[in-house]
């Protein structure tokens, strides 16, 4: 309970995401989630777990294996007027889908003149440190951020994972939202809202003077403990969470390199083509009179990734390697 007497609620990223579900199926008729396994199931991660149940098999709708079908029939049911919500397994799986996305979803609106929006949410699980593999742990997310006509966010926080979907939802433009395997068992005090969570800026997550580490989902936590260790060496990291990947915010960006003059870029993707890659083409492009040291980028090694867990670890962005890139621009 807070000073002002206001509880906070314990919870987890999952159920989080659920209540999300839940309230979005509660407030809107025109809102059903579909996918593999999200009815009897409960989910492949046990996000739906129980919305069947509650809101029956019209509202909550298992489908065949097949992504490109049911991602269409989504789009065809947004152009319909519903509010489809579509869970995709994995990022991995995604690809399967990719047509649809990029050449239906996220054209429509534009070769229609306006006139065939596509309200559609996505969400998929991504990213390694699971176990799962090469076919089930990639973060493919910088793809998507390339696509013009979408939106794509990657919560991180309780906070975002409960409140980013009703936006989504009221978003006239198809929305991605990428979830790290690795948040769902995070817990947490969740604060109750005091407004809608903007998907349109970047979140200072920690501020600092010294340097500026940028991230988004699944690596924030371990920025914020690099950050952790840094400032027990006596350096001060700003933690930048971009949470919303397209559109980027240079604002928050740009401004918070202006006061650290320095800058690391963490993403989980592979290093050639990366979103760490956009990031820091931004920076050099609008702030490179601000910088005192060159970008340092942390990406995933260049493999396809490891079943075996200490490869696994070896290939994927770890705390250690972010304040020893932090330590190359600082000192």
């Amino acid at each position: 309970m807070d000073a002002g007497g206001t509880q906070e609620a314990r919870t987890t990223y999952r159920e989080a995401m659920r209540e999300a579900l839940r309230e979005a199926l509660r407030s809107d008729d025109r809102v059903f989630l579909m996918g593999e396994d999200v009815g009897r199931y409960g989910g492949c991660f046990g996000v739906s777990l129980g919305l069947l149940e509650e809101f029956g098999p019209e509202r909550v709708r298992d489908t065949p294996l097949s992504e490109s079908a049911f991602v269409g029939a989504g789009i065809g049911a947004a152009l319909a007027g519903m509010r489809p919500i579509v869970e995709i397994m994995t990022v991995n799986f995604s690809l399967l889908a990719l047509d649809q996305i990029l050449n239906n979803a996220a054209t429509l609106l534009h070769m229609s003149g306006g006139q065939l929006p596509v309200p559609l949410v996505i969400r998929m699980t991504t990213g390694a440190g699971r176990q799962l593999a090469a076919q089930h742990s990639h973060s493919l997310e910088g793809w998507y951020a390339h696509i013009p006509g979408i939106r794509v966010l990657a919560p991180a926080t309780l906070v975002d994972a409960r409140h980013m979907l009703a936006p989504a939802l009221a978003d006239p433009d198809p929305v991605l939202i990428f979830e790290h395997g690795s948040l769902y068992n995070v817990s947490g005090e969740l604060p109750p809202p005091t407004e809608s969570v903007d998907l349109d800026h970047a979140a200072i997550r920690r501020p600092g003077t010294d340097i500026s580490l940028i991230t988004y989902g699944g690596s924030l936590p371990k920025a914020l403990a690099a950050a952790d260790e840094l400032a027990a060496g006596g350096v001060s990291a700003e933690v930048i969470d971009l949470r919303t990947l397209r559109p980027l915010d240079h604002a928050v960006i740009t401004s918070s390199v202006a006061r650290t003059h320095r800058a690391v870029v963490v993403d989980e993707a592979w290093r050639t083509g990366s979103l760490a890659g956009e990031v820091s083409a931004l920076i050099a492009e609008e702030s490179f009179y601000d910088l005192d040291a060159p970008v340092e980028r942390v990406c995933s090694a260049e493999v396809p990734m490891p079943y075996a867990r200490r490869l696994e670890e070896a290939a994927l962005p770890q705390t250690a390697d972010i304040v020893t890139a932090a330590h190359r621009a600082v000192d």
